[in-house]
């Protein structure tokens, strides 16, 4: 265990942090899984800005790389693209 009071309220904020970023990520693989397997093109195009809003916001925020996210919207857009 920790001994000092600023390395204690490290582990605190570390932990915390983990567990937020977690979820947004989590979130994030849910959104992009759920666009993937859509196969309605129509469905799919209402729903790429979100998921594209949701990309943007992780990457700003450094949670996923900023070439990760644009590879990802990359990625969907070809699958967008593809769907009859």
């Amino acid at each position: 265990m920790a001994n000092h009071k600023s390395s204690i309220k490290r582990i605190r904020q570390a932990e915390k942090r983990r567990l937020h970023n977690r979820y947004y990520a989590k979130t994030m693989r849910n959104a992009v899984k759920k666009l993937r397997m859509t196969t309605d093109k129509t469905e799919a195009v209402a729903m790429y800005p979100n998921v594209q809003k949701i990309l943007d916001k992780l990457a700003k925020r450094n949670i996923i790389h900023k070439n990760k996210a644009a590879n990802l919207k990359s990625k969907l857009a070809a699958h967008i693209a593809k769907l009859a």
